[in-house]
């Protein structure tokens, strides 16, 4: 099937880039490989011409004569892997700053930190930067090709191309991996060993959903905490992993101070983990994390793809009490649980109820792997497959607050 099958993608943040390009000269859109950036640019902006600096005549072109390059496209035009050139950045800020037209440039990068480094540097006030990851539930379900069940959401994770195409997706992720580490791992001087490196990505992955323990990759690995430390950037700066806080705020009580890893994409975890098939996967030890995973990544998709500062956090003191994620609104926090069993008991409410009890609110969620959405202990019960729209919802509630599009013209910030 032809790369044009994108398009079968209709992408939440399609709306969100071009009421944007209303208002700000340059658009940034980051993201992991693959995840169809370049596609939503064209889609958004169809009528501007495209250029690729991986090729290698444009990009020496734009690092040799950036007002050259630039000089090309009167009309503005669409730069994928534009932090390839990093100078070009400041060429774009005296054009835009000269023709005063907004959506003129749109850039495109798999880097994250690097891109932004570079708009944040040159462009600060003059671009919006908006992040596209995977495809969401409401994204899948609107192309219709949501999988039919939970074990086969996991294992084909979200990335277009499995959909469009119709791939084997553990042997897709197979690719991909080995494509990462060539093209983006293999310019990084921190790394010098890709065989290390990747046995430190399937460590990783089976701590997914965990509290991130330098010190103990390490001891595994035979390398030390820092270089953990700036590997774990790497993985951060490819869109493969995420850190989430804890949230501390009105609480007197010690908490640990470690964040939480997850993965993106459920697909690349279960190539990682070698999850080959549903039976693997029914009895596999790391289920739970795997499905907490799924949750909060989607969340993250929720809040990214709407065109809002992700405010997910997680809660977690020393005599034990967790929440699993806890979504914040203005000063209002509001307490999820994630539960990978399709049953649910009055055990999962425990840690809600202590929450609650601490914070004097009522407004919690509960997730789980089965079927039936309901009320119970003042708490809204959803399968896994509605976790589409609680954030939404979240935005919505009268409190005088807002989740405000965060097209701010710099680095957004992290979770």
């Amino acid at each position: 099937m032809a790369w044009y099958a994108f398009y079968m993608f209709n992408r939440d943040l399609l709306k969100e880039v071009q009421l944007a390009a209303k208002e700000y000269p340059v658009i940034t859109i980051t993201g992991p490989r693959q995840s169809g950036k370049t596609t939503l640019a064209q889609m958004a902006f169809a009528k501007k011409a495209y250029v690729n600096l991986e090729e290698p005549q444009n990009r020496r072109f734009a690092i040799d004569d950036p007002r050259g390059f630039l000089g090309q496209y009167p009309d503005g035009v669409i730069i994928d892997e534009a932090h390839k050139a990093p100078d070009i950045f400041s060429y774009i800020q005296v054009s835009a700053d000269k023709l005063k037209k907004n959506g003129h440039y749109i850039l495109t990068g798999s880097h994250h930190f690097l891109l932004l480094e570079a708009v944040s540097q040159s462009l600060a006030g003059r671009a919006a930067i908006y992040h596209l990851l995977p495809l969401g539930f409401d994204e899948l379900k609107k192309a219709k090709v949501f999988p039919s069940s939970l074990d086969e959401l996991i294992r084909a994770g979200a990335y277009p191309k499995v959909y469009a195409q119709k791939l084997n997706a553990y042997k897709w992720y197979g690719n991909y991996v080995n494509t990462y580490l060539e093209r983006d791992v293999r310019a990084m001087k921190q790394v010098s060993d890709l065989m290390i490196f990747q046995r430190f990505m399937k460590l990783v992955a089976a701590r997914s959903g965990t509290i991130l323990n330098y010190a103990s990759i390490a001891n595994d690995l035979g390398v030390s905490a820092n270089t953990v430390k700036g590997w774990v950037s790497i993985l951060e700066a490819s869109f493969i992993v995420f850190l989430l806080a804890v949230y501390h705020r009105n609480f007197n009580k010690r908490l640990v101070k470690s964040p939480k890893i997850y993965f993106y994409d459920t697909g690349l975890l279960s190539y990682l983990l070698d999850i080959q098939n549903d039976a693997v996967l029914d009895v596999h030890p790391l289920k739970g994390q795997i499905f907490e995973t799924l949750i909060v990544s989607e969340l993250m998709k929720q809040y990214y793809h709407h065109g809002r500062r992700p405010r997910l956090y997680f809660w977690r003191d020393k005599t034990g009490h967790e929440i699993d994620c806890v979504m914040e609104k203005g000063m209002e926090a509001i307490p999820l649980e994630i539960k990978s069993g399709r049953t649910i008991n009055s055990s999962c409410f425990d840690n809600l109820d202590y929450w609650k009890r601490l914070n004097k609110t009522n407004l919690s969620y509960l997730v789980y792997a089965g079927e039936t959405a309901h009320q119970r202990h003042e708490c809204s019960i959803l399968p896994y497959d509605q976790t589409t729209g609680i954030i939404n919802s979240i935005a919505r509630r009268p409190d005088g607050h807002d989740l405000s599009n965060f097209a701010s013209g710099g680095y957004p910030g992290r979770v």
